[in-house]
C-alpha cells in the first residue's frame, strides 16, 4: 500500500519558582527528627516530599513512599524555574523525558521516555486517557499551566492498568481541586522573539454545592525568523487558545463528583517566509498549515453505595485540517471511554478491580480509510491486589484482559514488590508485559507529510513488550538541616512485533513494517535532590540507555535516540533581596539521524548538544512577582556544523537533478531550532 504522502538585549533570568529551602526546627526537647521538620514549601518540591499522595502507579490515592510502583512528582514550582508556554516544553528538564520535535517546518512533536518514541507514552489528565493518538501529535500544547497541581510520571510500561499506549510510561497531569485553588491567578510572559503567552486561572462558587475552576491559555507568535538563512521559518508561527473548566460538586458523605471540559483551537504554519494563506495547499510557495479543533470532557463520579466504587469517563472530538505543501490531511477522531472501579480492603489485601470500555472512531482523507471509517472497540477488565506481606514488605499482583475487535485477545500481567529497609531506604521491583495497537496516521507526523511516500509492507500486528524495573530510593538528613535525596533505577524492555520506520532503503520513502527480530530498551538512571541550609539547591538527573533493533543477526542503534541524557536545576535564594536565581539545562549525546543516501552532506549523527537557561525572580511584592532571564544561553541550534537542515528548501516542488540531487525532506530533525532569546514575565496570585 502506497500513501502520498535577536536577542535585543541581555535580559537577566528570573525563575518563576520561588526557591524552596529545607527548614530546621529546634525540637530537641520533644524529640522530633529533622526529617519531620521540613517546611510546607519543602514538601512541595520534587524528591524531598514526605507525605505526597500519588495515584498514577496503582490508580488509587496512596502515600508516594508507600506505593509499590515508583512515581516521580513535579509541582508548578519546579516548572516555574524555566517558564514555558506549554506542558510539552516544560518537560525538557525532567531526567529521562525528552520532548521530541518531529518536523522542521510545523514543529509538531511528541514525548520520549527513556528513549522510546512518543506513541509509547500515555498522557493523562486527571487519570483519563484523553491525550492520545491525534492528541499526542497535535493536542499536547494548550493545557493551562495555572490549573496544574502536579504532574506524576511513571517510567516503564503500565499497560496492565491503563491499556494500550502506556508501553514506555505515562504522564498524568493532575489539575487543582477548585476548593483548594487561589481565587485568581495570572501569568504573562513575552520573549525577544515576539512570543506572547497569557495564562489565567480563577474560581467561583455556583450555588451552595458547586465550585468551579476555570483556566485560559493564549499563545501567539507571528514573527517570521530565518536565522539560518534557508528561506524557511526557523519556528512555526502559532495562534492558540485553550479553555479548561472543572466543576466539583459537594455530595453526602463527601462522595466525589467532578466534571471538566477543555476546548483548544490552534492555527500554526511554517515554511517559505513568503507564504501566506492564499498559498495554502498550492504548489507555488511551500508551507505547512495546520488547523486543530479539539474538545474534551472528563469526569469522575463516586457511586451512592456503601462500597467504594467510581465511574470515570471521557469524551474527545478532534478535527484536523492540515496542508503539507500540496498534500492535505483532513481527519476526525472521536474517542469515548468509560471505566468502573471497585476499591476494597480485606485484611492485608488492598484490592482494585475494574472494567473499561474504549471506543475509537477515525476517518481521514487518506487511503487508510478510503472505503470505511475505522471503528475500534476495546473492552477490558483488570484486577489488582496489593498485599502486605510483613511490616516492611508489599507485593502487588495485577492482571488485565482486553479484547480488540480487530486484533483479538490481549493479556497484560503485572508484578511489583516493595521492601522498605528503613524509613530512609526503599527498594522496588516491577515487572510485566505491555501491548500497543498502532495507527500511523494519528501517531507519526512523518507518515503525514508530503515529503516522502509511505509504504506499509503488510497488515501491522500489535507490538508486545516484556519489561522489568529495579528502583532504589535513599534519603539522607544531616544535623545541619541539609538534605540529600537519591533515586536510582535500572530498566529493561524487550519488544516483539516492533513497528519501525525505514528511512534508508529508499530515500524517497518511509517503509513501515513489523520487525523480523526484536528490539530492546535498557539502561540506568539516577536522580539527586540536594538542599542546603545556605539557600542552595540542586536537582540533578542522568540516564545511560541503549535502544536497539535486532534483525537478521544485525543490531543497530534506534534512529533519533540518544544514549546519554542529563538534566539539572540549580537554584539559590538571596533572601535579603527577595531574589531567586535558577540555572537549568539539559545535555544529550549523539543520535542516528535519517539521511537521504550517500549524496546527503549532513551529519549522520547529531553532535553532543545542550539547551541551557538562566532566570531571576523578584518576589518582594505582596500579590505578584516579576521574572526575567535568557533561554538557550549557548545559542545552540541543530544547523551548526551542517550545510542545511531542510534539504532542497530552495526548490521544494522540484525533482532531483544532477546539480541538485536530493529530494525535498523535512525529517532530519532532533532538536529545537530556536536560538538565544530573552524573556520577561509577571505573575499575580489573589487568594
Amino acid at each position: 500500500m502506497i500513501i502520498k504522502s535577536s536577542l535585543l538585549g541581555f535580559i537577566f533570568l528570573l525563575t518563576g519558582s520561588v526557591f524552596i529551602k529545607s527548614q530546621e526546627v529546634k525540637a530537641d526537647k520533644i524529640n522530633i527528627r529533622k526529617s519531620d521538620s521540613i517546611s510546607l514549601e519543602e514538601k512541595q518540591s520534587k524528591t524531598s516530599n514526605i507525605d505526597e499522595v500519588v495515584i498514577s502507579g496503582t490508580m488509587k490515592e496512596v502515600n508516594r513512599l508507600e506505593s509499590p510502583v515508583p512515581v516521580e512528582v513535579y509541582t508548578p514550582k519546579f516548572f516555574r524555574k524555566n517558564p514555558t508556554p506549554s506542558i510539552f516544553d516544560a518537560l525538557q528538564n525532567i531526567n529521562g523525558v525528552r520532548p521530541q520535535l518531529n518536523c522542521n517546518i510545523c514543529n509538531t512533536g511528541d514525548i520520549h521516555i527513556n528513549g522510546l518514541e512518543g506513541p509509547y507514552t500515555m498522557v493523562l489528565i486527571d487519570g483519563m486517557p484523553i491525550v492520545s493518538s491525534l492528541g499526542t501529535v497535535y493536542g499536547l500544547p494548550g493545557i493551562p499551566n495555572s490549573l496544574v497541581e502536579r504532574i506524576e510520571i511513571v517510567k516503564g510500561p503500565a499497560s496492565s492498568l491503563y491499556g494500550s499506549e502506556a508501553v514506555g510510561g505515562l504522564i498524568n497531569i493532575i489539575t487543582k481541586k477548585p476548593q483548594n485553588a487561589p481565587l485568581a491567578t495570572a501569568d504573562l510572559m513575552s520573549t525577544t522573539w515576539g512570543e506572547y503567552n497569557v495564562d489565567l486561572g480563577f474560581k467561583f462558587n455556583a450555588g451552595k454545592r458547586a465550585s468551579v475552576l476555570t483556566g485560559i491559555n493564549y499563545f501567539n507568535f507571528q514573527n517570521k525568523i530565518d536565522n539560518n538563512h534557508d528561506n524557511f521559518t526557523d519556528v512555526t508561527l502559532q495562534n492558540r487558545i485553550s479553555v479548561f473548566q472543572k466543576w466539583n460538586f459537594e455530595r453526602k458523605e463527601n462522595r466525589l463528583f467532578t466534571i471538566a471540559g477543555r476546548y483548544m483551537y490552534e492555527d500554526r504554519w511554517g515554511g517559505d517566509i513568503r507564504w501566506n494563506k492564499s498559498f495554502r495547499g498550492g504548489d507555488q510557495i511551500y508551507g505547512e498549515s495546520i488547523y486543530t479543533n479539539r474538545a474534551e470532557i472528563l469526569g469522575n463520579y463516586q457511586l451512592p453505595v456503601s462500597e467504594k466504587m467510581f465511574f470515570a469517563f471521557s469524551l474527545i472530538n478532534h478535527d484536523q485540517d492540515s496542508r503539507y505543501g500540496t498534500t492535505s490531511y483532513i481527519a476526525n477522531q472521536k474517542i469515548a471511554f468509560g471505566q468502573l472501579t471497585w476499591d476494597k480492603k480485606l485484611g492485608n489485601h488492598d484490592l482494585l478491580a475494574g472494567t473499561a470500555l474504549r471506543y475509537t472512531y477515525y476517518d481521514d482523507n487518506t487511503p487508510a480509510t478510503q472505503f470505511e471509517a475505522e471503528k475500534t472497540w476495546l473492552p477490558g477488565i483488570f484486577l489488582q491486589d496489593e498485599i502486605i506481606l510483613a511490616e516492611k514488605h508489599k507485593l502487588l499482583l495485577g492482571f488485565r484482559y482486553d479484547h480488540n475487535n480487530i486484533h483479538g485477545n490481549i493479556f497484560t500481567p503485572r508484578l511489583a514488590y516493595k521492601w522498605s529497609l528503613n524509613d530512609n531506604n526503599i527498594l522496588r521491583f516491577n515487572a510485566g508485559t505491555g501491548f500497543r495497537v498502532v495507527n500511523l496516521f494519528t501517531e507519526d507526523h512523518a507518515a503525514l507529510t508530503g515529503a516522502r511516500d509511505v509504504i506499509i509492507l503488510n497488515d501491522l500486528k500489535p507490538e508486545k513488550s516484556y519489561n522489568a524495573n529495579l528502583n532504589f530510593v535513599k534519603k539522607i538528613y544531616f544535623d545541619s538541616g541539609s538534605f540529600v535525596g537519591l533515586e536510582a533505577s535500572a530498566f529493561y524492555t524487550y519488544f516483539t512485533n516492533r513497528i519501525v520506520p525505514d528511512y534508508e532503503t529508499d530515500t524517497n520513502k518511509i517503509i513501515y513494517y513489523n520487525l523480523d527480530g526484536h528490539a530492546v530498551s535498557k539502561g540506568i538512571s539516577l536522580n539527586a535532590d540536594l538542599t542546603f541550609t545556605n539557600g542552595l539547591k540542586f536537582i540533578l538527573g542522568g540516564t545511560l540507555m541503549e535502544n536497539t533493533l535486532t534483525e537478521n543477526g544485525i543490531t543497530e542503534q534506534q534512529m533519533l535516540t540518544e544514549k546519554i541524557a542529563g538534566t539539572w536545576t540549580v537554584s539559590y535564594k538571596i533572601k535579603p533581596w527577595n531574589l531567586s536565581v535558577d540555572y537549568t539545562g539539559n545535555i544529550y549525546s549523539p543520535m542516528r539521524l535519517p539521511l537521504l543516501g550517500e549524496l546527503d552532506p549532513r551529519r549522520p549523527m547529531s553532535p553532543w548538544w545542550s539547551i541551557q537557561n538562566i532566570q531571576f525572580t523578584y518576589d518582594g511584592f505582596k500579590k505578584f512577582e516579576i521574572y526575567t532571564g535568557v533561554k538557550n544561553l549557548l545559542n545552540w541550534t541543530p544547523n551548526k556544523g551542517n550545510p542545511f537542515i531542510i534539504s532542497r528548501s530552495d526548490d521544494p516542488f522540484g525533482e532531483p537533478t544532477l546539480d541538485n540531487p536530493l529530494p525535498f525532506d523535512t525529517s532530519y530533525v532532533y532538536a529545537p531550532n530556536q536560538g538565544i532569546r530573552g524573556f520577561l514575565g509577571i505573575r499575580f496570585n489573589f487568594n
